[in-house]
């Protein structure tokens, strides 16, 4: 047995949508790292190539918007323009909305449900052509979905439709596994902790604060997030299907306290 080149990732092709930062741009980073050419998508092309740019030769921008199902067809057709075959999809782009529970609105359920739900989805729909074109049952394709913690526990914060899409895609990707592994195609996902991003200002302003609550005693780092997601697409996680790993320090699996106090 050989493990030298178990964890590396030459000659594979990744695309990563909210690749432009925080855990998406952790995870493109150590891909690249790793050997693979990375496909960055986001909704704002300058902060998708401006990253693109940071990360060298090997991070390609794709700016679009996949927050609809026209939007998901053009990345497909985008990537398809470049590639004939994709090794790794990352559904990592998503959003959040908190509002008290009288006032929450129905625009905040439905950005939300359809973002992290609907897109992960129906991008790789659209790309499951080009994610068999790249299977074998000695090497295949993965499906990564970027799921959170909070879709397993509860956060302090009334962000109902986070919480809602966030299990739904947990149990998603067990559904997508289901089918797609007859194509040679893995589908698992990863459920961060915190991790200090955009999305998370929280770790990102309050890191100290935050981390005094996990049992780690410290927010997640790239290096983290970018272990754990090479795990996933490389050689190492071939026999991992249909499931959710947690990344969070503790908090959800190594916590005696109240779920909503972590």
């Amino acid at each position: 047995m050989d493990t030298t080149n178990l964890f590396r990732l030459d000659g594979r092709v990744a695309l990563i949508t909210g690749g432009s930062r925080g855990i998406g741009k952790m995870i493109a980073a150590g891909f690249i790292a790793q050997g693979a050419k990375v496909y960055i998508s986001s909704r704002k092309a300058a902060a998708c190539e401006e990253t693109a740019a940071e990360l060298g030769p090997n991070c390609i921008p794709l700016p679009q918007d996949v927050s609809t199902v026209a939007g998901c067809t053009t990345l497909a057709e985008q990537f398809a323009a470049h590639e004939s075959k994709l090794d790794i999809l990352v559904n990592n782009a998503g959003a959040a909305w908190g509002v008290a529970f009288e006032e929450f609105p129905e625009a905040g359920w439905d950005k939300v449900m359809d973002l992290n739900v609907k897109s992960p989805f129906f991008l790789t729909q659209k790309l499951h052509p080009a994610l068999k074109a790249a299977a074998s049952h000695q090497r295949p394709a993965k499906v990564i979905n970027i799921t959170s913690i909070d879709g397993m526990r509860l956060n302090p914060w009334e962000t109902y439709s986070y919480h809602a899409s966030k299990s739904a895609l947990i149990y998603l990707t067990k559904r997508m596994a289901a089918r797609l592994i007859t194509d040679s195609i893995n589908v698992t996902s990863i459920a961060p902790g915190a991790f200090a991003s955009e999305m998370n200002r929280a770790a990102r302003d309050h890191a100290d604060e935050v981390a005094s609550r996990i049992p780690s005693r410290r927010i997640g780092d790239a290096e983290d997030m970018a272990g754990t997601a090479i795990f996933l697409a490389s050689r190492a996680g071939d026999y991992v299907v249909g499931d959710t790993i947690v990344c969070d320090g503790g908090l959800v699996n190594a916590s005696l306290g109240s779920s909503i106090d972590a």
